[in-house]
């Protein structure tokens, strides 16, 4: 018997013990609360970028799902902007295999959109909300100010959040803000305009 300890031990010291694996039903537990917190606010952000519900969904999902393989959600710092920045990179992975012609295609279709229910006598008739209205007019800036528009104005992130996100310097992130601000000062004035 002192033989076979003794051989045991040798191969615990060429060998090393595997260490415990940490209890997945706590990791599990924590992942799932960690969706259930940001979920919505991931698809408002991947949808701000693709503007389909059915790629925003699959861009969170992809998000949480690569997230969950890695353990990186574990030791960030500050979730939503850690989160935000995951789902815009996989977001724009989405765009860069979807080809950036269709982007441009449907930016094209969404100007005349807007062209169109300015002209539209229902629409004069009716009157449009101004909650209607905006969201038109933002979907129609160009991407450059678009993007730091949704995720600071709509989202509510702080600049420096958004800059992480889009990976520009801050200064830039409140420059393009408030030239997305102008241009749509201007495009609802204009707007108005045709309607009077």
């Amino acid at each position: 018997m002192d033989g076979i300890a003794q051989a045991l031990a040798a191969v615990d010291e060429i060998v090393p013990p595997i260490p415990a694996q940490p209890d997945r039903t706590e990791r599990d537990a924590a992942f799932a609360a960690l969706v259930d917190r940001h979920s919505r606010f991931l698809y408002r952000v991947a949808f701000g970028l693709l503007r389909n519900p059915q790629d925003a969904e699959d861009a969170v999902q992809d998000t949480f799902l690569k997230l969950y393989r890695h353990d990186a959600w574990q030791a960030m710092d500050n979730e939503q902007a850690f989160l935000a920045r995951a789902v815009w990179r996989t977001g724009l992975d989405r765009l860069s295999t979807a080809g950036a012609k269709a982007m441009k295609n449907s930016e094209d279709v969404t100007e005349m959109e807007i062209a169109s229910v300015a002209a539209s006598p229902e629409e004069s008739a009716l009157g449009a909300s101004a909650r209607a209205v905006m969201k038109a007019l933002i979907e129609a800036l160009p991407e450059s100010l678009r993007q730091p528009l949704v995720l600071s104005a709509v989202e509510g992130m702080r600049s420096y959040e958004v800059a992480v996100v889009l990976g520009i310097p801050e200064g830039t992130v409140r420059t393009r803000v408030s030239r997305a601000k102008v241009e749509l000062r201007r495009r609802f004035l204009a707007m108005q305009e045709v309607r009077a």
